[in-house]
């Protein structure tokens, strides 16, 4: 009985072992931001002033890694197996330092390290990325802000918000990263026109 036993508890073990070696193991898949590369800025003469941008901010949620959906305005759903291969904060900020940069209204843009060599600071925040499944059809909706101070006085001289959605051609992910980068790059066009200058005048 008891060899009985151990040979059940072996064919057991190896019953376990085959299913679990033939099941289809499910890996993620990662997806890309992408806008469009500015062009090289113009030259500009008496162009002294330096801005530096800081990394922007965003919900919690959308710091997590995987895509985002809502079901209605108070329910938020992530995808187990599509996911972001850069956080969309750290695109965000890059995609918005080159196009400050081509804008020629600084003699530097570059990314905020602590230093005070800098004359301005623009600071902002990725407020909306998400997939919207309610109210028809499906779409996506982006919302950026961003204000830019005066390292010197600490005063607000630009600030800016702005949203874009759009409709999803097909009900797949990919469908909805393609509409995600049209929208973001919509946005981040809304937010700097025009481009934030030096001492530029404060947009409410």
């Amino acid at each position: 009985m008891k060899h009985h036993l151990i040979a059940v508890c072996f064919a057991l073990a190896a019953l376990i072992m085959l299913s679990g070696c033939g099941g289809a193991v499910k890996y993620p898949n990662y997806y890309t931001l992408n806008v469009p590369t500015p062009p090289d800025p113009p030259t500009q003469e008496g162009v002294h002033t330096c801005l530096a941008v800081r990394e922007f901010r965003s919900p919690s949620y959308l710091r997590q890694g995987a895509i985002v959906f809502k079901t209605s305005p108070e329910q938020i759903g992530f995808y187990n197996y599509h996911r972001w291969a850069v956080d969309p904060r750290e695109f965000v900020t890059n995609a918005v330092t080159e196009r400050l940069r081509a804008s020629g209204n600084f003699a530097q843009v570059k990314l905020y390290d602590g230093r005070s060599d800098i004359d301005y600071v623009l600071s902002g925040r990725l407020e909306k990325l998400e997939e919207v499944d309610y109210g028809g059809a499906v779409k996506v909706e982006v919302a950026i802000s961003a204000q830019m101070t005066s390292l010197a006085t600490g005063a607000t001289v630009w600030t800016n918000e702005v949203s874009e959605i759009g409709t999803v051609g097909q009900r797949n992910v990919p469908a909805v990263v393609a509409e995600m980068n049209a929208a973001i790059a919509r946005a981040i066009e809304k937010l700097l026109t025009p481009a934030p200058t030096a001492g530029g005048p404060r947009k409410d």
